[in-house]
Protein backbone atom coordinates (compact mmCIF):
# COMPACT_ATOMS: atom_id res chain seq x y z
CA UNK A 1 0.00 0.00 0.00
CA UNK A 2 1.04 3.15 -0.85
CA UNK A 3 1.51 6.04 2.11
CA UNK A 4 0.63 9.21 1.88
CA UNK A 5 2.61 11.99 1.68
CA UNK A 6 1.52 13.66 5.54
CA UNK A 7 1.47 9.66 6.91
CA UNK A 8 4.93 9.56 5.94
CA UNK A 9 6.03 12.78 7.26
CA UNK A 10 4.33 11.88 10.62
CA UNK A 11 6.68 8.43 10.31
CA UNK A 12 9.73 10.08 9.91
CA UNK A 13 9.02 12.62 12.70
CA UNK A 14 7.68 9.85 15.13
CA UNK A 15 10.79 7.53 14.18
CA UNK A 16 13.25 10.48 14.82
CA UNK A 17 11.61 11.37 18.22
CA UNK A 18 11.86 7.60 19.54
CA UNK A 19 15.25 7.60 18.68
CA UNK A 20 15.82 10.74 20.64
CA UNK A 21 13.54 9.88 23.87
CA UNK A 22 15.09 6.05 23.87
CA UNK A 23 18.04 7.40 25.75
CA UNK A 24 15.74 8.56 28.75
CA UNK A 25 16.44 6.44 31.25
CA UNK A 26 19.93 6.72 33.37
CA UNK A 27 21.91 3.76 31.82
CA UNK A 28 22.65 1.14 34.40
CA UNK A 29 26.48 -0.49 34.25
CA UNK A 30 25.28 -4.14 34.61
CA UNK A 31 21.84 -3.70 31.90
CA UNK A 32 22.14 -4.63 28.38
CA UNK A 33 21.87 -2.24 25.41
CA UNK A 34 19.11 -4.57 24.65
CA UNK A 35 17.34 -4.14 28.00
CA UNK A 36 18.00 -0.56 28.24
CA UNK A 37 16.13 -0.28 25.06
CA UNK A 38 12.80 -2.44 26.22
CA UNK A 39 13.01 0.06 29.65
CA UNK A 40 12.63 3.16 27.84
CA UNK A 41 10.16 2.12 25.04
CA UNK A 42 8.28 0.90 28.28
CA UNK A 43 9.12 4.27 29.99
CA UNK A 44 7.92 5.94 26.52
CA UNK A 45 4.93 4.80 26.09
CA UNK A 46 3.97 5.25 29.53
CA UNK A 47 4.47 8.68 29.27
CA UNK A 48 3.01 9.10 25.92
CA UNK A 49 0.39 6.20 25.60
CA UNK A 50 -3.38 7.50 26.25
CA UNK A 51 -2.22 11.44 26.11
CA UNK A 52 -1.76 12.15 22.52
CA UNK A 53 -4.39 14.84 22.19
CA UNK A 54 -3.38 16.15 25.27
CA UNK A 55 0.10 16.68 24.07
CA UNK A 56 -1.21 17.64 20.56
CA UNK A 57 -2.85 20.89 22.35
CA UNK A 58 0.45 21.51 24.36
CA UNK A 59 3.32 21.11 22.19
CA UNK A 60 5.65 22.96 24.07
CA UNK A 61 4.94 20.69 27.30
CA UNK A 62 5.74 17.98 24.85
CA UNK A 63 8.98 19.38 23.83
CA UNK A 64 10.07 20.29 27.37
CA UNK A 65 9.40 16.31 28.08
CA UNK A 66 11.51 15.26 25.13
CA UNK A 67 14.21 17.83 26.18
CA UNK A 68 14.28 17.07 29.78
CA UNK A 69 14.12 12.71 28.65
CA UNK A 70 17.37 13.71 26.66
CA UNK A 71 19.64 16.03 28.84
CA UNK A 72 22.60 14.80 30.66
CA UNK A 73 21.97 11.56 28.78
CA UNK A 74 22.45 12.57 25.01
CA UNK A 75 25.87 12.91 23.99
CA UNK A 76 25.16 15.80 21.30
CA UNK A 77 28.87 16.68 20.86
CA UNK A 78 29.53 13.26 19.23
CA UNK A 79 26.64 12.96 17.06
CA UNK A 80 27.39 16.67 16.05
CA UNK A 81 31.12 15.58 15.19
CA UNK A 82 29.75 12.91 13.35
CA UNK A 83 27.37 14.71 11.24
CA UNK A 84 29.96 17.39 10.84
CA UNK A 85 32.03 14.60 9.64
CA UNK A 86 35.55 16.09 7.89
CA UNK A 87 34.43 19.67 8.50
CA UNK A 88 34.86 18.75 12.52
CA UNK A 89 38.80 19.48 12.51
CA UNK A 90 38.49 22.82 11.17
CA UNK A 91 35.76 23.75 13.21
CA UNK A 92 36.12 25.85 16.36
CA UNK A 93 35.01 25.28 19.50
CA UNK A 94 32.22 27.84 19.81
CA UNK A 95 31.49 26.47 16.36
CA UNK A 96 31.37 22.80 17.54
CA UNK A 97 29.15 23.34 20.91
CA UNK A 98 26.69 25.52 19.02
CA UNK A 99 26.05 23.32 15.88
CA UNK A 100 25.82 20.64 18.43
CA UNK A 101 22.80 23.02 20.29
CA UNK A 102 21.29 24.04 17.12
CA UNK A 103 21.62 20.05 15.86
CA UNK A 104 19.59 19.02 18.99
CA UNK A 105 17.33 21.97 19.31
CA UNK A 106 16.37 21.18 15.33
CA UNK A 107 15.41 17.72 16.26
CA UNK A 108 13.38 18.83 19.21
CA UNK A 109 11.05 21.54 17.38
CA UNK A 110 10.57 18.94 13.91
CA UNK A 111 10.01 16.03 15.32
CA UNK A 112 8.67 15.68 18.82
CA UNK A 113 5.21 16.44 17.50
CA UNK A 114 5.85 13.07 15.54
CA UNK A 115 5.25 11.19 18.71
CA UNK A 116 1.36 12.06 18.92
CA UNK A 117 1.14 12.15 15.46
CA UNK A 118 1.87 8.57 14.10
CA UNK A 119 -0.27 5.82 13.96
CA UNK A 120 0.91 3.20 15.24
CA UNK A 121 0.12 -0.50 17.03
CA UNK A 122 2.60 -2.38 18.14
CA UNK A 123 6.68 -1.37 18.78
CA UNK A 124 8.71 -4.36 19.36
CA UNK A 125 12.32 -4.70 20.54
CA UNK A 126 13.58 -8.57 19.01
CA UNK A 127 14.24 -11.19 20.47
CA UNK A 128 16.88 -12.59 19.13
CA UNK A 129 19.84 -9.86 18.33
CA UNK A 130 23.13 -10.09 17.09
CA UNK A 131 26.37 -10.28 19.70
CA UNK A 132 28.13 -7.28 19.42
CA UNK A 133 31.91 -7.05 17.91
CA UNK A 134 33.04 -4.39 20.22
CA UNK A 135 32.55 -3.69 24.28
CA UNK A 136 31.59 -0.13 23.69
CA UNK A 137 29.52 -0.37 20.92
CA UNK A 138 26.47 -2.06 20.70
CA UNK A 139 23.12 -2.24 18.39
CA UNK A 140 19.60 -3.19 18.95
CA UNK A 141 17.15 -4.09 16.22
CA UNK A 142 13.36 -3.03 16.65
CA UNK A 143 10.05 -3.04 14.61
CA UNK A 144 7.56 -0.47 14.41
CA UNK A 145 4.31 -1.58 13.41
CA UNK A 146 1.52 0.78 11.66
CA UNK A 147 -1.65 0.48 11.62
CA UNK A 148 -2.47 -0.41 8.47
CA UNK A 149 0.27 -3.32 9.57
CA UNK A 150 2.71 -1.77 7.56
CA UNK A 151 6.32 -3.25 9.41
CA UNK A 152 9.59 -1.11 9.64
CA UNK A 153 12.68 -2.14 10.70
CA UNK A 154 14.46 0.41 13.16
CA UNK A 155 18.22 -0.51 14.14
CA UNK A 156 19.37 2.06 17.16
CA UNK A 157 23.70 2.24 17.22
CA UNK A 158 24.56 2.52 20.79
CA UNK A 159 27.93 3.58 22.27
CA UNK A 160 29.38 3.22 25.65
CA UNK A 161 30.51 6.63 27.68
CA UNK A 162 31.72 6.89 31.17
CA UNK A 163 29.59 3.56 31.93
CA UNK A 164 26.54 4.76 30.10
CA UNK A 165 24.86 3.21 27.06
CA UNK A 166 23.77 6.03 24.86
CA UNK A 167 21.92 5.92 21.39
CA UNK A 168 24.31 7.50 18.58
CA UNK A 169 22.15 6.62 15.49
CA UNK A 170 19.31 5.00 13.53
CA UNK A 171 18.69 3.28 10.95
CA UNK A 172 14.94 3.58 9.55
CA UNK A 173 14.27 1.03 6.74
CA UNK A 174 17.70 0.51 6.05
CA UNK A 175 18.12 4.03 5.59
CA UNK A 176 21.31 5.62 8.02
CA UNK A 177 19.85 8.61 8.73
CA UNK A 178 23.05 9.77 10.69
CA UNK A 179 24.43 9.59 7.09
CA UNK A 180 21.86 10.85 5.57
CA UNK A 181 22.24 14.42 8.10
CA UNK A 182 26.04 13.90 7.24
CA UNK A 183 25.69 14.39 3.24
CA UNK A 184 23.23 17.04 4.14
CA UNK A 185 25.92 19.36 6.22
CA UNK A 186 28.83 18.50 3.28
CA UNK A 187 25.90 19.83 0.83
CA UNK A 188 25.44 22.87 2.76
CA UNK A 189 29.27 23.83 3.35
CA UNK A 190 29.22 23.49 -0.23
CA UNK A 191 26.21 25.85 -0.97
CA UNK A 192 27.46 28.26 1.53
CA UNK A 193 31.34 28.35 0.43
CA UNK A 194 32.63 26.64 4.06
CA UNK A 195 30.83 29.27 5.95
CA UNK A 196 30.34 27.63 9.01
CA UNK A 197 28.47 30.00 10.60
CA UNK A 198 25.98 30.23 7.83
CA UNK A 199 25.48 26.48 7.46
CA UNK A 200 25.07 26.29 11.27
CA UNK A 201 22.38 29.49 11.15
CA UNK A 202 20.43 27.66 8.30
CA UNK A 203 20.52 24.30 9.74
CA UNK A 204 17.65 22.38 8.50
CA UNK A 205 18.11 19.00 8.60
CA UNK A 206 15.21 16.60 6.48
CA UNK A 207 15.04 13.29 5.31
CA UNK A 208 13.12 12.65 1.89
CA UNK A 209 9.90 11.02 2.61
CA UNK A 210 9.80 8.97 -0.42
CA UNK A 211 13.43 7.45 0.21
CA UNK A 212 11.89 6.33 4.04
CA UNK A 213 9.47 4.90 2.00
CA UNK A 214 11.67 2.69 -0.28
CA UNK A 215 14.10 2.26 1.79
CA UNK A 216 17.41 1.23 1.16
Amino acid sequence: MTRSLPAMVHLRRWLMALMMVLASLPAMAQQSPEQLIRDSVNDLMGMIGGREAYFMDRPDELKQMVDESLRGVADFRYIGASVMGRYFNNATPEQRSRFAEVFKQTLLDTYAKGLVTFEYKEVRVLDNQSASRYDDQDSVEMEVVATDGTIYPVNYTLRKSNGQWRVVNVIVNGINLGLTFRNQFDQAMRDHNRDYDAVINNWSPDVGVDELERGA
